[in-house]
């Protein structure tokens, strides 16, 4: 078993035991929460208990360099856009996109300038059309992946290792921050099949060397990042994406069939 699935299996544990707060810790941290929630019991062989046991062993430790959580995400030439529509994009202030800015198949730039493009500009031509290919590329990719572990509602004041996450319906960044933790190599996806919101002022956070290249958010919907919220990692979104007054965005906001809009937004495509 892969150490996503092994991670799944001690939540969906936990959760028959009664213990719950398992989601985000290492398996070391998860298997000894649940030896101490099940001290004293008597547990026969082939039992579910054994069974997490055994699959614990089955995982190799990653090793240094390694990666933990999902494979990477294949951008292809959609990687070097900061911001990638499908019918629209539209600027209100002095934005600034670090990477490439790109339209396909519309054909509406609006805004630019007060904002600014520090990379290319691609409408409707030929390397927008690719990019957006590939964008779909790695959106049905990401929609694809199996054994996630279910996540529903509200993220906010919680800490998350890397993994495969999946919400079915609509998932939020509220009422706290959300805090990625890990080290440079592990890789984050999250499978959202509504709307992704970061409501005014949230954060999600890296911890542990983890970085905002390996994150990505693949959105039913359309996502939105309020006022002044602060952003890691990628989104890939079917319809529309807009980022509001202030937002701050270390990734890429990339959207296959409907509008980008920005009013005062720093993005920029992370290394």
């Amino acid at each position: 078993m892969t150490y996503s699935e092994v991670q799944a299996l001690l939540v969906a544990y936990g959760r028959t035991i009664g213990l719950t707060g398992l989601l985000g810790h290492s398996l070391s941290s998860m298997l000894t929460r649940i030896l101490v929630a099940t001290a004293g019991l008597n547990h026969c062989p082939g039992s579910d208990l054994d069974n997490v046991l055994a699959a614990i062993l089955s995982v190799d430790s990653p090793a240094d360099g390694e990666s933990t959580g999902p494979d990477i995400l294949n951008l292809l030439t959609s990687g070097t856009y900061g911001i990638l529509g499908g019918t629209t994009d539209t600027n209100t202030g002095p934005t600034i996109i670090t990477g490439d800015l790109g339209l396909s198949p519309g054909t509406s730039v609006t805004g630019f300038p007060p904002g600014t493009v520090i990379g290319t500009q691609h409408i409707t031509d030929s390397a927008a059309a690719q990019a957006q290919l590939d964008l779909t590329a790695a959106y049905l990719d990401a929609e694809g992946r199996a054994g996630a572990t279910i996540v529903a509602g509200n993220l906010g004041g919680q800490t998350l290792a890397p993994g495969l996450y999946k919400s079915t319906s609509t998932l939020a960044v509220s009422s706290g921050d959300l805090t990625l933790s890990g080290d440079g190599n592990d890789v984050w996806i999250f499978q959202i099949a509504s709307t992704l919101t970061l409501t005014p002022g949230r954060k999600v956070l890296l911890a542990g060397g983890a970085k905002a290249k390996n994150v990505f958010w693949q959105v039913g919907s359309s996502a939105t990042l309020d006022t002044t919220s602060v952003f890691k990692g990628t989104i890939l979104a079917l319809t529309s994406i807009t980022a509001n007054a202030g937002a701050v965005v270390e990734g890429r906001l990339l959207a296959r069939n409907g509008a980008v809009a920005l009013d005062s937004t720093v993005v920029t495509v992370p290394v």
